[in-house]
């Protein structure tokens, strides 16, 4: 906790609907535990001067099986459900949202392995589960982020292979993964919707490079530190059409299918930064002295902490239900959006008044609160903007 002490967890127990089980308790508080000893103080070292999250700090990662919580066991992961999932997403991003973030690139992933056939996908999807296959995802352009249906990145049928020429935006970890999955036009039908005709296409290179025929610039950032986003271009790039991911010219719909679970653990990132900043600034307001007390003893600064506690416990609970949705196999879209758009919101606003409570030392980056301030705002933009999921749920709700 930046340089507070362990202390003021505020997260409650209580089992109202049932969520809770030992096996639950024990993963989540392992999470937080491995947190506050591993994920924070290489977040309080790294972030200030933007490094990367060390190999090591993944390989430990990898290790706890933090990779492979929703593949199967069979495959080599742990088999759980998105409530596992994002209990875990929660309490990393208390430390640190991009390792909170660095998950999904097993977890995301293992349903679209680039393989010839089924052992080596096994065997890539065993390895997925350690952290030790991993991908990037590649699919806004200069042109095309909320709107998806503008992708203009073309991938040309050529035989075995496909030929890809055009620009990509916002592609993190692109350097580093193991594959990039590109989604590009493959058709133009003038009669077919516009969102149709997408095709998710990977390219297999080594670490630390990117794939022939592609080159990387990264995107200057203000926060989401611990690893880099690039701006990559492809000129006439080939890749093997074994690597092609679902049906060509299905991608928009194999992306829609997954949008659920991926909100839900932005909604996880995002009460897990707010949960930091309320600790920190919790533990700062017992501390910090002003007119002879503590500064936890003034009732503007208690009547701020309160609200911040009980807009995360409200966040906290409609993801419990939305997860526990999703892993019954409901259909919860408008859910998913409202948690996903509420979490966002009140992560922004209750980081911003962790960084009130800490005053002139908030500003500064001696105290983790001013980096959950910066991470928190970009959950109201990325995995769809807050204006996308009020679109979806008035239309869920009044007809398009």
């Amino acid at each position: 906790m930046s340089s507070q002490a362990e202390a003021n967890i505020v997260q409650t127990d209580t089992n109202p609907s049932g969520y809770w089980t030992e096996e639950r308790l024990m993963i989540r508080d392992t999470a937080r535990e491995f947190t506050l000893r591993e994920v924070l103080p290489v977040a309080n070292r790294l972030d200030p001067e933007k490094g990367d999250i060390p190999d090591e700090l993944i390989e430990k990662m990898g290790e706890m099986g933090y990779f492979g919580i929703l593949i199967p066991e069979d495959r080599g992961g742990l088999g759980l459900g998105c409530f596992e999932y994002c209990l875990v997403a929660e309490q990393l991003a208390r430390g640190w949202m991009s390792v909170a973030s660095i998950i999904a690139r097993g977890n995301s992933f293992y349903r679209s392995i680039p393989a010839a056939g089924e052992q080596e996908r096994t065997e890539k999807t065993r390895l997925m589960a350690q952290g030790k296959y991993l991908g990037a995802f590649s699919m806004s352009e200069p042109n095309a982020g909320s709107d998806v249906a503008a992708i203009s990145c073309r991938a040309v049928d050529d035989g075995d292979h496909w030929v890809v020429t055009g620009n990509k935006y916002w592609c993190t970890f692109a350097d580093r993964a193991d594959f990039i999955h590109v989604v590009c036009r493959t058709e133009t039908d003038p009669d077919a919707p516009r969102w149709a005709g997408l095709t998710a296409v990977a390219f297999e290179k080594p670490r630390g490079e990117f794939p022939e025929g592609c080159s990387g610039a990264p995107i200057p950032k203000i926060g989401y530190h611990g690893w880099r986003t690039y701006e990559l271009a492809f000129d006439n790039a080939r890749t093997p059409k074994h690597a092609s991911v679902g049906r060509a010219g299905n991608a928009f719909k194999s992306v829609a299918s997954a949008l659920e679970s991926a909100r839900a653990h932005t909604a996880a990132r995002s009460i897990g930064l707010a949960q930091g900043a309320l600790e920190d600034a919790m533990a700062y307001a017992k501390e910090r002295e002003q007119f002879g007390r503590a500064i936890e003893k003034f009732q503007s600064i208690r009547f701020k902490i309160a609200t911040m506690a009980t807009e995360i416990e409200a966040a906290r609970q409609l993801l419990y239900y939305v997860c526990n949705e999703i892993d019954s196999r409901r259909r919860c879209d408008t859910e998913a959006a409202m948690v996903k758009y509420f979490a966002a919101e009140m992560a922004e606003r209750v980081t911003s008044q962790a960084l009130q409570i800490l005053g002139g030392a908030g500003y500064t980056t001696l105290h983790a609160v001013e980096r959950h301030w910066r991470d928190a705002r970009l959950t109201k933009i990325f995995e769809g903007s807050s204006e996308i999921q009020q679109r979806i749920i008035s239309d869920n709700l009044l007809g398009k």
